[in-house]
């Protein structure tokens, strides 16, 4: 195509990207007329058809379509058409004057995405409408243009990120409102997903839309804010405001700038608007932080005799800042900070010096990782008088929100366990009551469920690097000690090989790679750190990569392993032979080896921190060797290769740690995660992987509850934010979905048990209550008519326990817990749903009473018979210890399924699929009498103890074994429990 048509058609379409669908070709012919050269809607047609993605005409129709598809509906255009449906795609094509052949073509070359991002809202004002977007437009489109032009987004991410931050911006409050509301939103991306580009573009639009103060809470480290206020400057803020009146000619003055030793700055990637906005009547952006300049951190400083930064202008001084008339010629002031309480403190002294002023400011508050720091983690049960406490970072942030009354506050997290656990009625905290959004997952991006396979029907088996993303991706660690040593080198070697054929990619032209990584995470320690970096050095040593035998491990490595999967994978360039490799096998040794060391501790101990790591003004190809500053948040950038080691018990935690989720643009096919799977943890071990996979299940079905409700029926919400049902699953019992500390607000809904015995320990004191127990339970007991001998499985001499035992229906095994009282009211109500939410899957239940071989301990039991009482006492009042016998209980897990069967003929008849087992203990806390054994006891003295176990195929595969929800003191009276009913 004749490049001045191609302008003439890239002229036309910017045009129509402001007004509108509109006739496409007879705009096209007056412009091609002038220039005198034909168009036609066939020649377009074919020109698009004969060209990449990546054409600048076909990408800029792709683009158009797909913002057009996700238009809101607000726009007078759309004629009330739904966003992303093919009905709105018709009616685009109708406004386009487009036949049906040629829409045909264009809806096969350029699809309708459908899938929407999922909102839980209140109702709000519908304030940010179409004219209202386009009146004030210039951050956001020339942010939009930056993803295209210079990241490289494809039309629909750009679309998508349009459609998700209107999602957000038109529910915070109209800044030029004349009364001051405050919302709060949460926003759930996924792990190292573009959660920075998503509240990027809520910055744009909000500064456009009137937002006049920006403050970003970045994370707890300096690395995490630097990178933030790196990103944001180079993609929103641009040249022009960092710079301001500053002479470029002026080399001394210009050296004073952060970024003039920064490659992207010196090669012109920094965003470029042309003017300083304020010349062209928009706002200037006035940053009150910097990124990082002559070794010291760009941090919040206190203003001082500098307060007038936070001087607003004023077009006409006797109207408030928020009124029309002031908004558009105000500038914006823009703080990015960490979540630091001396760094947040001067923030917070600096404004109250300007208090009287601040009711006028629309600001806007992004708080990244809502759930680290943020959330109050003061333990309800220690206040004073029921006087709210609050945790250091939290009780700053809800001062600097009480001090802005027209601020907004929108948390963004993947891990937004502990946000949805704050109390709703705490109106000062920052829980989402206007709003939680949860982001679809972004095209491109590899997550945790990238490395599972999840629900697979592919047998074990027969699953292949084809078929499998585990065969693909995951390679397991197994070895401890010096054993270990073997698998690191694996892991090494593969770090080399990836190297290569990034290099060899990189010679055809296909793509580059300015950074080449691997993690490596065992421990939180430093000293930790330093250990391991000298066993990762002594290992690389001893590999010899560049020697016979380490050439002879590489190349069985690229034969084994990488070529299997590359050719089920990406189609990407790959060396046919590990000969036509060979040659960048010295070349990636000696990038990750080029300043002698191939290991970079990150920790933030200087003595151990050889140099500091800069993605941004450096090529990085190093192991990296760190805990808490290569997890949360972080980007990792070129990560290819993870050596996981590290234990958490926590899933928020767990999941951050996972840097290898991302965008993995021409490499994807070599990424490897090297995970414990059998890590020690007292006597017992851990499963990484199967952690990771418990997080995929609870990560999908929170939004899949979330999905479940954000339908609108007859327009409007079917729920709000503080109405939100059970979204918090657990689907390990060991792995809580956040840290206690951030669950005082969690009430327990549901804990699932198939196979595991359940013990109830908070049992009644009163002698009311335990005799109402006892008429409860009597059923159950009453039932156990037979008498018998059961194996004990650890005994080596053959030895066996009497018990008497019976069969009970499922009906009344629920009537008789329904019925039980305990020292905490709720206390077993999670147990009891998960029980009663069992029928139709469980036919009876076996009953057993064992008995010891004491006589002196036996007694009457008024309605059963004689039988042994168990002594047992409180250790933790008014919690008893464990009360089960192994002995006894190793047979109930038997006869439920739970474990093998050991052969014995009695408990291979009460073995049945669908039937579990009860053990009733009769318990007294106090010596007994030494009167005759057959004395009757009586029933408000008999306390009664329990262990369940439910069938082990109770619970469908994949189903959580726990659910939690927020408790909202405003609408119950319920004691906050989890740290009683974990004890069960």
């Amino acid at each position: 195509m004749n490049t001045e048509l191609e302008a003439a058609y890239l002229a036309v379409l910017a045009q129509l990207a402001i007004s509108g669908p509109k006739a496409l070709m007879r705009r096209v012919e007056v412009a091609a007329d002038e220039l005198g050269i034909d168009a036609s809607l066939d020649e377009l047609v074919a020109h698009l058809l004969g060209q990449t993605p990546n054409d600048p005409l076909r990408k800029q129709i792709s683009l158009q379509l797909a913002l057009w598809d996700a238009a809101p509906s607000d726009a007078a255009w759309t004629q009330g058409t739904n966003e992303r449906s093919e009905g709105r795609r018709t009616l685009i094509y109708e406004l386009l004057d487009f036949p049906e052949a040629t829409r045909a073509t264009l809806l096969q070359m350029f699809p309708v995405k459908v899938d929407q991002n999922v909102i839980i809202s209140e109702e709000f004002d519908p304030w940010y409408t179409d004219e209202r977007r386009q009146a004030g437009a210039f951050y956001w489109p020339a942010y939009q243009n930056y993803l295209r032009d210079f990241r490289g987004w494809q039309p629909e991410s750009i679309a998508d990120l349009g459609s998700a931050t209107t999602d957000v911006v038109q529910r915070l409050s109209d800044p030029s409102r004349t009364e001051a509301y405050q919302s709060k939103g949460l926003v759930v991306g996924y792990v190292q997903s573009g959660k920075t580009a998503n509240f990027t573009g809520v910055l744009a639009k909000a500064i456009d839309s009137g937002y006049r103060l920006l403050i970003v809470m970045t994370g707890t480290i300096d690395i995490l804010r630097e990178q933030t206020q790196r990103r944001v400057d180079m993609e929103l803020v641009g040249e022009e405001n960092i710079l301001r009146d500053i002479d470029r000619s002026d080399a001394e003055v210009l050296s004073s700038v952060d970024y003039q030793d920064d490659p992207d700055w010196i090669d012109g990637r920094f965003i470029r608007h042309g003017v300083l906005p304020s010349s062209q009547n928009f706002p200037d952006i006035i940053r009150l932080t910097n990124h990082r300049f002559a070794g010291k951190t760009g941090d919040y400083r206190s203003l001082q005799a500098g307060i007038t930064a936070l001087e607003f202008e004023k077009f006409d001084r006797s109207l408030p800042l928020h009124h029309p008339v002031n908004l558009p010629r105000s500038s914006a002031r823009l703080v990015i900070i960490k979540k630091n309480t001396s760094v947040l403190k001067r923030l917070v002294r600096d404004l109250k010096t300007i208090r009287p002023k601040l009711g006028e400011i629309p600001a806007l508050v992004i708080d990244d990782e809502s759930d680290q720091a943020s959330v109050n983690t003061s333990d309800p049960s220690r206040w004073q008088a029921n006087e709210r406490e609050r945790s250091a970072t939290n009780k700053l942030i809800a001062e600097l929100l009480g001090l802005l009354p027209r601020s907004q506050y929108v948390g963004y997290t993947a891990t937004p366990f502990a946000n949805v656990f704050i109390d709703p009625s705490d109106t000062e905290d920052i829980f989402p009551k206007d709003f939680l959004l949860s982001l679809g997952r972004p095209p491109g991006y590899m997550g945790v469920s990238d490395f599972h396979d999840l629900d697979s029907d592919i047998e074990l088996a027969d699953r292949t690097v084809a078929n499998s993303r585990e065969k693909a991706h995951v390679r397991d660690l197994l070895a401890t000690g010096p054993d270990r040593i073997p698998e690191m080198q694996h892991a090494l070697a593969a770090f080399v090989i990836s190297g290569a054929i990034k290099l060899y990619r990189e010679s055809l032209g296909s793509g580059t790679y300015r950074h080449h990584t691997m993690l490596v995470h065992e421990s939180v320690k430093q000293d930790d750190h330093k250990d391991l970096a000298d066993e990762i050095r002594a290992a690389w040593s001893g590999a010899a990569f560049s020697s016979p035998s380490g050439l002879v491990l590489l190349r069985n490595l690229f034969e084994g392993d990488f070529t299997p999967v590359s050719a089920a994978q990406e189609a990407l360039p790959f060396p046919a032979t590990f000969d036509e490799l060979k040659p960048f096998i010295g070349r990636s040794i000696s990038k990750i080896t080029g300043s002698g060391d191939p290991i970079i501790i990150v920790n933030g101990d200087k003595d151990l921190a050889q140099e500091a790591i800069d993605f941004d003004k450096r090529s990085v190809w190093r192991i990296l060797v760190g805990g808490t500053k290569l997890s949360r948040g972080f980007t990792v950038e070129g990560l290819t290769i993870s050596y996981y080691r590290r234990k958490t018990k926590q899933a928020d935690t767990l999941m951050q740690m996972g840097r290898w989720f991302g965008f993995r643009h021409g490499y994807r096919d070599l990424v490897r995660l090297y995970i414990g799977r059998a890590e020690a943890d007292g006597r017992k071990t851990i499963d990484l992987y199967e952690a990771f996979e418990a997080i995929v299940r609870d990560e999908e079905r929170f939004r899949d509850e979330l999905r479940k409700y954000a339908e609108l029926v007859d327009g409007r919400p079917q729920i709000r934010p503080s109405q939100i049902p059970p979204l918090v699953s657990q689907h390990l019992p060991w792995l809580r979905p956040a840290a206690r500390n951030k669950m005082f607000n969690a009430r327990l809904v549901t804990r699932r048990s198939p196979g595991t015995p359940v013990e109830p320990v908070a049992l009644p004191k009163l002698p009311v209550d335990i005799e109402h127990n006892y008429s409860a339970l009597l059923p159950l007991m009453a039932s156990t008519t037979v008498q018998a001998s059961f194996p004990i499985p650890s005994s080596t001499a053959g030895s066996r326990f009497d018990c008497w035992y019976g069969l009970v229906g499922h009906d009344t095994v629920i009537q008789a817990l329904r019925g039980l009282r305990w020292v905490t009211d709720g206390y077993f109500a999670a147990d009891l749903r998960y029980f009663e939410e069992l029928g139709g899957k469980v036919d009876d239940w076996v009953v057993l009473m064992p008995q010891l071989g004491t006589r002196g301990m036996m007694r009457e039991l008024p309605g059963v018979g004689s039988r042994s009482l168990f002594k047992r006492s409180r250790t933790r009042d008014p919690l008893f210890q464990a009360i089960s016998d192994p002995k006894y209980r190793d047979v109930g897990l038997r006869i439920a399924n739970a474990t093998d069967s050991f052969g014995d003929s009695l408990v291979e008849q009460l073995r049945q699929d669908r039937r579990g087992s009860i053990i009733v203990y009769p318990i007294v806390e106090d010596d007994l009498s030494p009167a005759v054994s057959n004395d009757e006891i009586p029933t408000n003295a008999c306390i009664l103890g329990l262990t369940l176990v439910a069938p082990a195929s109770a619970t469908p595969s994949g189903t959580p074994l726990v659910q939690f929800e927020a408790y909202n003191k405003a609408l119950a009276q319920q004691a906050i429990i989890p740290r009683v009913s974990g004890v069960s």
